[in-house]
């Protein structure tokens, strides 16, 4: 494939990056979520306010930073394997084969994590829901200690605390769809592309680091009361089924391979009697 037909696809890769992250950005600045009310006498939406065990920047860091990193480092030491790929050239600058492995990889796991967001948030803003810690967190200016409010419906209220528009976004868990998506794409990565014949349980360890990771997130919104039970369920449901499809229809992870390697690199098919620069990139995969 020439330089100009590989750096138009490369331009096409980030332009239907960026139309999956545009709504998502949209969506937390100008979006109202659904205004659901609620009952005074509802104890569901009554637990203490609590700081989260897995922050936000941790989240990020973790759910982003790791498996990105991991897959750097997988793809600069699988560079030492026999390998039929060629160096490419785009924007004028020679990309070595485990550079373009690495941009296949983290490209369409960046594409899954966004699509995995926008998902849980379209969810978000349409359901509404309250989040367990609602009442103390807002303090919304009805006086439920009157008998005649206990089973009223309200609808209309002020928060006295912070804003309603975080209480509102209970159901799906944003922490649970997204770590379930990171843990579980980077456990079927591993799975497919960490080649190490020092140990027989050492990939199957870190898999389950990664498991377990991405599982005790999900716990931890339930018990920081950040979310009910069935909100994380939701989240981890939306996160584990968005990561199986991206891994096995996009990435094309587990495609039998021919004694020719029919598929050199995650994203990218190149039939054995091809050249192999004529390979489909990213998120244009064969």
């Amino acid at each position: 494939m020439n330089e100009r037909r590989l750096t138009i696809k490369v331009i096409i890769d980030f332009i239907v990056l960026m139309l999956v992250g545009f709504p998502i950005l949209f969506l937390y600045l100008f979006a109202k979520p659904y205004k659901r009310g609620f009952f005074c006498d509802d104890e569901t939406i009554r637990h203490p306010l609590k700081e989260s065990t897995v922050p936000n920047y941790l989240l990020y860091i973790l759910g982003l930073g790791l498996p990105v990193c991991a897959m750097i480092v997988t793809e600069f030491i699988l560079q030492k394997e026999p390998s039929s790929q060629q160096t490419r050239t785009v924007f004028g600058f020679s990309i070595s084969p485990w550079i373009w492995n690495a941009y296949c990889a983290v490209g369409v796991f960046g594409f899954g994590a966004a699509s995995s967001q926008l998902i849980t948030d379209i969810g978000k803003y349409t359901i509404g829901r309250l989040r367990p810690h609602f009442y103390e967190a807002c303090l919304p200016d009805i006086n439920c200690n009157l008998t005649e409010n206990l089973h009223k419906y309200f609808v209309n209220f002020e928060c006295k605390r912070s804003s309603a528009k975080d209480m509102r976004l209970s159901f799906p868990s944003g922490h649970s769809s997204h770590m379930m998506y990171t843990m579980v794409y980077l456990t079927l990565y591993l799975q497919a592309r960490f080649i190490w014949r020092g140990s027989k349980l050492l990939k199957h360890l870190l898999q389950f680091g990664c498991l377990s990771l991405g599982i005790f997130t999900c716990l931890t919104r339930v018990s920081d009361y950040k979310h009910h039970p069935t909100d994380v369920l939701a989240g981890a449901l939306v996160g584990t089924t968005t990561a199986l499809v991206v891994a096995n229809c996009i990435a094309h992870m587990f495609k039998t391979r021919s004694t020719n390697q029919e598929f050199n690199n995650l994203g990218t098919r190149v039939d054995s009697n091809t050249d192999p620069d004529s390979s489909i990139i990213l998120l244009t995969p064969s």
